[in-house]
């Protein structure tokens, strides 16, 4: 999306709150996994940018990536993933 395309970039601003709501029962129980799998594919060396100021182009990841909600989602499984990581 082009930074000058104000209702694209409402629309999925608004778009992504609902789509993690969604998402929430799978991400309350496997949050961590899904989450790391996910910024993997975000960031693979042939991926585009996800923000491109020279071109005034954002992608939607960009706002899935720095969503609280899907952080906040993501803690509880993430938290226990560095438990058990700390007892092994």
């Amino acid at each position: 999306m082009r930074y000058e395309e104000k209702a694209k970039l409402m629309a999925g601003k608004g778009l992504i709150p609902l789509a993690i709501l969604v998402a929430s029962p799978a991400l309350l129980i496997a949050g961590a996994p899904i989450r790391r799998r996910y910024l993997r594919y975000v960031y693979r060396d042939e991926a585009p940018p996800i923000l491109d100021k020279e071109r005034g182009w954002v992608s939607a990841h960009y706002f899935i990536i720095s969503h609280p909600l899907l952080e906040w989602l993501c803690w509880p499984t993430e938290t226990l993933a560095r438990l058990v990581e700390h007892r092994d």
